[in-house]
């Protein structure tokens, strides 16, 4: 399944008292779609999935799903650490009009290998959807593991990956032993180009909130063969891929988006903004 090549990890907007802001969430996927978006991820880490509610996210899903209007597909993060939950959320996430699901590896409860495989086949039983897997380490503590994302590649309708390990040879093993049908994207906008190198489809981003033309153009020319012109782009760019996660995501690039003219509020604690003097570096990162 081909979602796209630039797939945005969106943020969720918030008025000045942490709700949701339905029309900042109608601007911003306005703005998305027209800076190089080829799709939007809902409700995923860069959306504060850990703190909306079931009701929150349904009312996302709804106001994405009509605003995009068929546009680019939406897919929609109803992946959590509770399986039942989880099931649940995809379920009437379906019913909304998504077109495709992306489910996390459960975080907190360590599940085996065994025990990921059994959840995202209960998850992909719930739905006719095309599910992209979720694979990101650093948050959830548990990797799932080469093995494990071939095993559930198998699944008809799990279709894909996220890979945020950052682990270039486990994504290259990934690809080299799924069906080509099976895609992979990187989870991390600063391996964008290398994954592609070695045969991944794309990159769920958080820069491309910000630089998603560019992003675009980088991902063009290397499949255009341009590879001096991608590598110079990756290495143009690679600050502002970096200088978006110098504060726990997202609160560096709902900020960027601010100075660049779009206002999508703060974010829910845990979470804070940034300092004075992390918001001017920032603005230097952005500016040079």
């Amino acid at each position: 399944m081909n979602f796209g090549r630039v797939l945005t990890a969106m943020v969720t907007p918030f008025d000045e008292k942490g709700n949701i802001d339905l029309h900042k969430t109608e601007l911003l996927v306005e703005n998305l779609i027209r800076n190089g978006s080829d799709g939007l991820v809902v409700a995923g880490t860069t959306g504060e999935s850990p703190t909306l509610t079931k009701e929150e996210k349904l009312t996302l899903f709804r106001t994405v799903v009509k605003t995009v209007n068929g546009r680019v597909p939406v897919i929609a993060g109803t992946g959590t650490n509770d399986t039942r939950a989880s099931v649940e959320l995809t379920k009437e996430a379906t019913l909304l009009g998504v077109n495709g699901i992306m489910a996390v590896a459960p975080y907190y409860n360590k599940p085996s290998q065994q025990g990921m495989i059994e959840h995202f086949k209960a998850i992909a039983n719930s739905t006719t959807l095309p599910i992209m897997l979720y694979n990101i380490p650093g948050r959830s503590v548990v990797n799932m593991t080469v093995d494990t994302i071939v095993e559930l590649s198998k699944v008809s309708n799990i279709v894909s990956v996220k890979e945020a390990s950052g682990d270039l040879e486990q994504m290259a093993a990934i690809i080299d032993k799924t069906n080509n049908d099976f895609t992979l994207y990187s989870g991390d906008d600063s391996i964008t180009l290398p994954s592609l190198a070695i045969g991944g489809n794309g990159v769920v981003s958080v820069a491309s909130h910000i630089i998603g033309n560019e992003l675009q153009e980088m991902t063009e020319a290397f499949l255009s063969g341009n590879i001096n012109k991608a590598a110079s782009l990756h290495r143009k760019y690679l600050p502002i891929m970096k200088g978006l996660f110098l504060t726990p995501n997202p609160t560096s690039v709902k900020v960027a988006l601010h100075l660049r003219g779009l206002d999508v509020g703060s974010v829910r604690l845990p979470l804070v903004s940034l300092t004075k003097e992390e918001r001017e570096r920032l603005y230097e990162i952005l500016n040079s």
